[in-house]
């Protein structure tokens, strides 16, 4: 019996009225729908099926007998449908011979290597991605090579928000929203205790 191909990456779109599959690319997952394929069964029993909805009796008997006869035929008319539906789809893939891959000839297949470009990657396009990559690296180390912090001074405290008011501050010596220095050191006004805070934890005067 002959292996029957293409058969990794398709999916089933059937219903009771006939068969219809997709194929997908092994690479870039471009599909392919093949045409649709009626089922004679699914036909009779659905007709069978109206009738016994109309007339009942012996048609719904009829319309009974026929899903059962319909479910028996339905495995060996779906092989017979996707091996269709197969050689139908072959002819818009192509397959590498060196992984086995089925692959779309508009993007992934390598006419020149008859090889997927997996196997044999087409080199303008590695040589434009190559560019493209260097050229990236080339950017990330001129930007290394720039001081852009030129204007922080490491030695002093530096702090992302403002201790009195919980300000978001980017440099300065003073709160742009509360006009508070940002030292964290302050002086009570009342005993002239150093501390840190909003409040003096000698006397709880609150923080100027």
């Amino acid at each position: 019996m002959p292996l029957i191909q293409f058969t990794r990456n398709h999916s089933d779109h059937s219903n009771n009225t006939g068969f219809q599959f997709e194929f997908m690319c092994d690479k870039c997952g471009n599909g392919y729908m093949t045409r649709f394929i009626p089922s004679k069964m699914g036909m009779a029993a659905g007709a069978l099926h109206a009738a016994g909805s109309l007339f009942g009796g012996m048609f719904g008997q009829a319309a009974g007998a026929g899903d059962q006869v319909r479910e028996m035929m339905r495995g060996s008319a779906r092989d017979d449908a996707f091996a269709e539906a197969v050689e139908e789809a072959k002819k818009h893939f192509r397959q590498c011979t060196r992984c086995g891959k089925w692959v779309c000839p508009e993007v992934c297949w390598n006419e020149a290597k008859a090889l997927c470009e997996e196997c044999a990657p087409d080199l303008m396009t590695e040589a434009a991605a190559a560019q493209a990559q260097a050229a990236v690296e080339q950017v990330q180390e001129k930007a290394r090579q720039v001081d852009h912090v030129r204007d922080i001074d490491m030695n002093k405290n530096l702090m992302a928000q403002c201790p009195h008011c919980n300000a978001r501050v980017q440099g300065g010596k003073f709160c742009p929203e509360c006009g508070k220095p940002f030292s964290s050191t302050l002086n009570c006004s009342k005993c002239g205790t150093e501390f840190t805070g909003k409040f003096c934890p000698e006397c709880g005067t609150k923080a100027p």
